[in-house]
Parts: structure tokens; C-alpha cells; sequence
């Protein structure tokens, strides 16, 4: 099988598109559509200057995704004066695992030279993963405890280090999903969430003053092509799944569009495609609204939409206390 472009032999075949790419072509069309996507959303505001930079924190985990993206992100504005990254990493505290991909975070920005900090669970919160997935006080999935966690310090920490916007490595896999789940649980409120976070062009967001901003501008590429550019250009990814890894449903949708997209190649794009349309809309209109009141956590001063309560990360650190 040869590459379309150069003849050379294909590492892959994109059947969504019909194309077949070497090495080179592959990494570069993943290239294009991160770049086009910085475009498209707007990321970069007509005010940014060398005198006015733009900071911008990666969410850097050491996996295969986030890795793709610093690099992406690195050798297209490492010689922008007018944008500066971090790397951003935070350690659960899951024995083995995240040790390894931390490694993986150090040597990346050390190559890159990148800014790089990181946070742990156990300094802010006195809590460790594995112990959380001991005790499960709540009796739920440790994703769950842990989602509440990673976003609570992401959004802290983004703020603390200036950021204009926070960057994380969704790939259209993970968007594809989280879209249909939003679907099929019928949660209006929660796609026009999904926009205001970090969907669409910048400007056209609602309620960007409460919080970092968000983007995501891997959201065009399928997993298995970012896997495939960390192994071609020899990233230092960490490529395994975490040991407490639980999320059932998320699951059963991620086999859902495994079997829709090998029998209807395109699907994943096709959602994302309706599903951000649909999305500005509802934003829109909440907006209006004005459904979401949001408040200051009475216990950490955390911004949180539970009106006169405490946020839900305090309340999960009060019942693993």
C-alpha cells in the first residue's frame, strides 16, 4: 500500500477519507488540522503582541495525547514571541502508574524547553487515588472522584500561573463520546456547558470570566492516528491505561462508535459536526437564561454552580475524611 502523496509506503489508511499516508504525510495532516483548529476557534487574539503574550497552560499528563499536543503546539510557536507554554502536570497518586508518566512529562519539557510544574493530590488535597479507590466512601467509580479532583486543580492552577487559556489533549474519540453521552442523557444544560468550556470559536463563548478558558485543538483527530504520531516521531509517551480506569458507560459508548465508525466510516466527525452546532445553540439560550447562577464555595472560595452549598470537591474531601 503507498502513501497518496509520495508513493512511499503507507503506515495507515484513513478510511473516513479514503487516504493512505506514510510517516511524513500522516504527521504532517495531523499537523495541519491542529493548527487549522487554533485558527478556526480563534485562539490567538488580535491584542496578543510580544509586549502583550499570551500564556498558555497545557494540561500535560504524559499520555500519548497530551504529549502530541505540547509537541504540536511547541514547534508551531516556539518562535512566536507572542505565545508562552507551561506544561501543567498533576500527580493522583497512583502507584507505578502516574510515576512513569510524570517521567515522561519531565523529559518532554526538558527536550522542548518548556516551563513545567507539578501538583499533586496528596500536597493539596491530603489524598492519595489508590487510597480514594480503598475507601469509596461515596460508592461510586473512581473516575468520578478523580474528575472533580483533576478539574478542581487544572482550573486552580491555570489561574495561579496567569493563564489565558488552558489547553488539554481531547482527542475525537474522547469528544465523539462525551457528545453522544450528553445526547442520550437528554442533558441540554450540560452540551451548552460543553460549549462555553471549550467548544467553538473563543469569542462566540458565554461566561469565560468565571474561568480559564479551555481548548482543544486535537478534537479533530482520530485516537488512533495522535497513537500513531507519538510512536512515529518517537515521543516520549507514557501509552497505558490507568489501573483504576472504571468508567462503565463511557465504555459501553466508546464501543458503540468503535463498530458505527468500521461500518460507517466518518460517524465520529459527523457527530462533532452536529453536535457543535447544536451546542452553540443551547449555549446561547442558557445563556440568555441565565439558568446557572454561579457562587463562591463558602468552605475553598472555588467558583461553583451548588447554589449556597459547598462545591463538590470539598464535599467528597469532607467524606474521605
Amino acid at each position: 500500500m503507498d502513501c497518496d502523496r509520495c508513493g512511499a509506503d503507507a503506515v495507515m489508511h484513513a478510511a473516513y477519507s479514503g487516504a493512505h499516508l506514510c510517516g511524513d504525510h500522516l504527521s504532517a495532516s495531523i499537523e495541519k488540522r491542529v493548527r487549522r483548529r487554533v485558527r478556526r476557534d480563534e485562539l490567538i487574539p488580535r491584542e496578543a503582541s510580544p509586549e502583550n503574550p499570551q500564556t498558555w497552560v497545557i494540561g500535560l499528563s504524559g499520555g500519548k495525547d497530551s504529549v502530541v499536543l505540547t509537541q504540536i503546539l511547541h514547534d508551531t510557536f516556539a518562535d512566536d514571541p507572542r505565545i508562552e507554554l507551561v506544561g501543567l502536570t498533576i500527580h493522583e497518586g497512583i502507584e507505578g502508574y502516574r510515576d512513569k508518566s510524570v517521567d515522561a512529562c519531565v523529559e518532554l519539557t526538558a527536550d522542548l524547553d518548556i516551563r513545567h510544574e507539578l501538583v499533586s493530590y496528596e500536597d493539596e488535597f491530603g489524598v492519595r487515588m489508590d487510597d480514594v479507590v480503598e475507601d469509596d466512601p461515596e460508592n461510586m467509580a473512581a473516575c468520578a472522584y478523580c474528575g472533580v479532583f483533576r478539574r478542581d486543580l487544572l482550573s486552580r492552577y491555570a489561574e495561579e500561573l496567569g493563564a489565558d487559556l488552558l489547553f488539554t489533549g481531547h482527542n475525537l474519540d474522547d469528544e465523539a463520546q462525551t457528545a453522544l453521552m450528553n445526547f442520550l442523557e437528554g442533558d441540554v444544560g450540560q452540551i451548552a456547558k460543553h460549549f462555553d468550556a471549550s467548544l467553538g470559536p473563543l469569542p462566540d463563548r458565554e461566561d469565560q470570566d468565571d474561568f480559564v478558558a479551555r481548548a482543544k485543538p486535537l478534537r479533530d483527530v482520530p485516537e488512533k492516528e495522535v497513537a500513531l504520531y507519538a510512536h512515529l516521531n518517537d515521543l516520549p509517551a507514557h501509552i497505558t491505561e490507568c489501573p483504576h480506569a472504571s468508567e462503565a458507560y463511557r465504555g459501553e459508548i466508546q464501543g458503540l462508535l468503535y463498530d458505527l465508525e468500521e461500518r460507517h466510516p466518518g460517524t465520529r466527525h459527523s457527530i462533532m459536526a452536529g453536535y457543535e452546532e447544536l451546542a452553540d445553540v443551547a449555549a446561547t439560550e442558557y445563556g440568555e437564561d441565565g439558568d446557572v447562577e454561579l457562587t463562591d464555595c463558602p468552605q475553598c472560595g472555588s467558583t461553583t454552580s451548588v447554589t449556597g452549598d459547598r462545591c463538590r470537591k470539598c464535599t467528597l474531601l469532607d467524606a474521605l475524611a
